[in-house]
């Protein structure tokens, strides 16, 4: 397991464990983030217009098109480690 893994793994327990609730603008980032990191590039359709909140999750991860793994996992842990300074 390389050492950016370690860190992305650690961060994802962490995030589990903030003293606070993000923003849902950064629970958005993080959720994107996450799945870029584990699954790639989204696929599938979009949610239609009344799935607000799975719509918005598809869209914010869509953004992420073609972000290499290895960069959407360091941009994770810096975001976690952000939000773990914020309290």
């Amino acid at each position: 397991m390389t050492d950016l893994k370690k860190k992305f793994d650690a961060a994802a327990q962490d995030s589990k464990k903030l003293k606070s609730r993000p923003s849902d603008e950064d629970m958005l980032r993080l959720y994107a983030l996450y799945k870029q990191s584990t699954a790639g590039d989204v696929a599938g359709d979009r949610p239609g217009a009344f799935d607000m909140v799975n719509r918005a999750k598809y869209d914010a991860w869509a953004r992420l098109k073609g972000t290499g793994t290895d960069k959407a996992m360091k941009s994770y842990v810096d975001l976690v480690e952000r939000l773990k300074k914020l309290g």
